[in-house]
């Protein structure tokens, strides 16, 4: 396929990303059901999207059909376009924004995201869940000072949409679109050692769900601030939470929300220094994730795969807060396997909490100095301020040399 060919230059200067699609899909000897099938889609779908002309497109859906023809992503608008070739009236920052973000979402498939059904009947909200998903793509490599602003910005846009949105059930998709970037903006918020930020965002991510009409959103989303709560230590509030989770669930709801929230109940009986009631709801969770081997993937707003990895993750940072060395031992492999850089960071601070509570000071202290490298790196508050609650749980007069290393990466340090 000529990409620089007179055709597929003229439609995508104007905007007609339908014809790239149809010449696209026409080259490679493709009719328009076997390319719907192919994405998901109807034929007449399909036949809709090529006869747009100039119109609004949905974002993911150009991004999956794009995906499968090896469209170059500035052919559909995908990647910010050259200055110039924006249609008259059109904002040329939003939509560098909007596709910019899809491109990012197609540069970056390393997070396991679990992908929400296509919607071409609220391509706005699509397209801003789309620039959402990208943003947390950018959470694992990214500082969240830098992430923040843009975060905000992109929340407040939402918010604006929302206000002003003509019919309910636009409003009702974009209340679910403000949940997940109200969510985002908790996640960063938190990881800047903000808790108070933290918790305002994720207010605002339960409300905007309860909005939405959807009781799955409104589970994860209460599900999300009862684990905040239980890693800052609020053991009653994070197991009140859950349990108002779970009220929120829907018989028919897929079984990875039960073993989800079992997990976070046991974050909580952690926090509480309850280590029955934290295996407990563990082995649960694990019987859970069993039990329902081969099922579908769940739907959005389940962001992140769960399964028995992250379960193992999970007993390991419940071992940590209650100071159980046979939970934590021997689980540096976990960590090395879970996440991104920052994720791995906290969990190797699990780790090394582990080993200071089985008296293995050296190994303690040498682990929590990667983790606290990273989290220097990333400028994450988190990481930091774990770290400095490692070392305030150990006191003596004559700090070995890890010790002082780790004192050393810590002097001085203000994010």
């Amino acid at each position: 396929m000529n990409w620089n060919s007179a055709a597929v230059r003229q439609a995508s200067r104007t905007g007609n990303y339908g014809k790239v699609v149809e010449l696209a899909r026409s080259h490679r000897r493709m009719t328009q059901m076997q390319l719907g099938a192919a994405c998901g889609l109807s034929q007449s779908a399909v036949s809709r999207l090529e006869k747009r002309g100039a119109g609004p497109y949905a974002m993911d859906v150009l991004l999956r059909i794009s995906r499968h023809l090896d469209i170059p992503p500035a052919m559909p608008g995908l990647a910010a376009p050259p200055m110039g070739t924006t249609k008259e009236g059109e904002c040329v920052e939003r939509r560098q924004f909007l596709g910019a973000a899809a491109a990012i979402a197609v540069a970056a498939p390393a997070l396991a995201l679990v992908e929400h059904p296509l919607d071409e009947t609220e391509p706005q909200a699509a397209a801003l869940r789309l620039a959402t998903t990208s943003y947390r793509r950018l959470d694992g490599s990214t500082p969240s000072r830098e992430l923040a602003e843009a975060a905000h910005s992109h929340l407040r846009l939402i918010q604006g949409l929302m206000r002003t949105a003509p019919a309910e059930t636009e409003r009702s998709g974009l209340a679910a679109a403000a949940s997940e970037a109200a969510s985002l903006a908790a996640w960063l918020a938190w990881d800047m050692a903000d808790h108070g930020s933290a918790r305002a965002f994720y207010g605002a991510a339960i409300k905007a769900a309860r909005s939405s009409m959807n009781p799955l959103l409104a589970a994860y989303q209460t599900g999300s601030l009862a684990q905040f709560e239980a890693h800052t230590g609020n053991a009653v509030q994070a197991l009140n939470l859950a349990r108002s989770a779970r009220r929120s669930l829907e018989p028919d709801s897929p079984p990875i929300a039960d073993a989800w929230l079992s997990s976070v109940e046991a974050l909580g009986h952690a926090a509480a220094g309850d280590r029955r009631g934290a295996d407990r709801a563990l082995t649960r969770s694990r019987a859970v994730i069993e039990g329902s081997a081969g099922e579908a993937r769940p739907p959005w707003p389940w962001v992140f795969a769960f399964d028995e990895s992250r379960i193992a993750a999970v007993r390991v940072t419940c071992g940590a807060k209650l100071g159980l060395a046979a939970w934590t031992s021997g689980a540096v492999h976990t960590a090395a396997a879970t996440g991104h850089a920052k994720q791995r960071a906290l969990l190797l601070m699990d780790v090394a909490a582990g080993h200071l509570a089985a008296g293995r000071v050296e190994a303690a202290f040498a682990l929590a100095g990667q983790a606290l490298e990273t989290g220097l790196r990333y400028r994450s508050g988190r990481i930091v301020e774990r770290g400095r609650a490692l070392r305030r749980s150990f006191s003596t007069s004559s700090p070995s040399r890890a010790v002082r290393d780790f004192d050393e990466q810590l002097h001085g340090v203000h994010l």
